[in-house]
């Protein structure tokens, strides 16, 4: 499947259109002006891109008025379609969001019932009692979205709900030819309504990429044959930024190998999970590192686990950025990407993961450990690769138990390694077993 060795690019189009504001159906910018990006993404060698929320909503685009058409701060169903048609041009899929769980107020359906009431032909859309009360006192409660009234839950064991959401999803294939969706707080969906989505999808456009949004929780209750395909691995993101801020490699393997590893308890060991160092919801790479110089760990050990690597738009040449109360600061407008020694790395560490099959279907093997320093190993049948970095501003030796012949990836060096292996600051070293 083309997901499982992929690289995905993930916009946040409000943000970069300058639409971030009540919708007030004024465009300040274009998502077609993301075509000037694709020389950018092709010279990193991305697979895909993700983009955010498009579709007309109230606000951040997770409380959605139409999903049909294009939110008008960003364009219109034309710009999309025929960015999407460039992007394919150039070898890159496209994967949008879907927000499935909830919609806004300004959603026809809802408008519908907050105007008829008990007569509305909609009241069975949502999860409503008419003997309470809402914070907008619209004459009855309805269930909003972990509490936010704004985000109106829709009642998915309702069949005319789920039938006009893949009708939705239907004329999305067809008219813009998607690659797939993410799946917005997936973990509060139906089971029954991703199963359906992945019957309908699977007919609809063949190798249809399916990934939910998972916070918490055991990943297996959504991915799987008859499910979704990956889901975010937030257990990684924090253990990734974690583990360099308390100085702790500890904390990453353990989670890496309880994840990947070969024991029978292992959870998802041969599955592709989708891995991320920032995205919309968190506070950039960039600002949460205490320690900069570690950013091309990071992003090393980002592209050498197991899964699916996905870049966050500005984060490839170290753009900051930190929460604030409608997280505009992590959902910026930006007219002109920059290039660095950042970005230089991750392009190598792109161009490593397409050249090199053990880093997509191999299996993960933890070599050698301390607090401050790591090797572990991705192989299948063609290669066996040793990731090892040293966090450390120090040289430190990192002794374990295991030898062989290798080729230094970088330097075309040939080396023994016996039980231990020494480490420059901050170094990072790929190895190729060879005997």
């Amino acid at each position: 499947m083309w997901y499982e060795e992929a690289v995905f690019y993930q916009v946040f189009p409000l943000g970069f259109c300058d639409g971030l504001r009540d919708n007030d159906g004024v465009m300040n910018r274009c998502i077609s002006e993301f075509a000037d990006w694709i020389p950018h993404l092709q010279k990193l060698g991305t697979d895909a891109v993700y983009f955010s929320p498009i579709f007309e909503s109230d606000y951040h685009g997770y409380d959605t008025r139409d999903y049909r058409v294009i939110d008008k701060r960003i364009g219109t169903n034309k710009n999309f379609a025929e960015l999407v048609s460039k992007l394919h041009e150039a070898g890159i899929k496209v994967v949008i969001d879907g927000v499935f769980n909830h919609v806004g107020r300004g959603f026809f359906a809802f408008k519908d019932v907050c105007e008829k009431k008990w007569d509305s032909a909609y009241k069975d859309w949502f999860n409503i009692s008419f003997d309470g009360n809402s914070p907008y006192n619209d004459g009855f409660w309805y269930e909003g979205w972990e509490g936010y009234y704004n985000l109106v839950k829709l009642n998915l064991n309702n069949p005319d709900v789920v039938n006009y959401l893949i009708e939705s999803v239907r004329g999305w294939v067809d008219e813009f030819d998607i690659d797939g969706i993410r799946l917005d707080v997936a973990y509060c969906l139906n089971r029954d309504f991703m199963k359906r989505l992945r019957y309908e999808t699977d007919q609809m456009k063949q190798e249809f990429f399916l990934v939910g949004e998972m916070l918490h929780g055991d990943y297996n209750t959504i991915v799987g044959n008859e499910c979704l395909h990956s889901a975010t691995n937030y257990e990684c993101y924090k253990g990734l930024y974690s583990s360099f801020n308390s100085a702790n490699f500890y904390e990453i393997l353990y989670s890496l190998n309880r994840q990947f590893g070969k024991d029978p308890w292992c959870l998802y060991t041969g599955k592709h999970l989708f891995n991320f160092v920032d995205n919309h919801d968190v506070e950039r790479v960039a600002s949460i590192l205490e320690d900069k110089n570690q950013l091309p760990l990071i992003y090393t050990m980002l592209f050498t686990m197991p899964g699916i690597p996905c870049i966050y738009y500005g984060s490839e040449w170290g753009m900051e950025g930190t929460k604030n109360w409608n997280d505009t600061d992590l959902r910026p407008e930006i007219k002109v990407f920059e290039w660095n020694e950042l970005t230089d790395t991750i392009q190598k560490l792109i161009h490593l993961k397409h050249n090199h099959s053990a880093l997509s279907y191999g299996d993960y093997t933890q070599i050698g450990i301390t607090n401050t320093a790591c090797i572990y190993q991705r192989q299948d049948e063609k290669e066996c690769l040793w990731i090892c970095m040293n966090m450390k501003s120090v040289v430190q030796t990192l002794g374990f138990n295991g030898q062989g012949n290798f080729i230094d990836m970088e330097t075309n060096e040939e080396l023994y390694i016996h039980n231990a292996l020494d480490f420059k600051p901050y170094e990072i070293r790929i190895l190729k077993k060879v005997s």
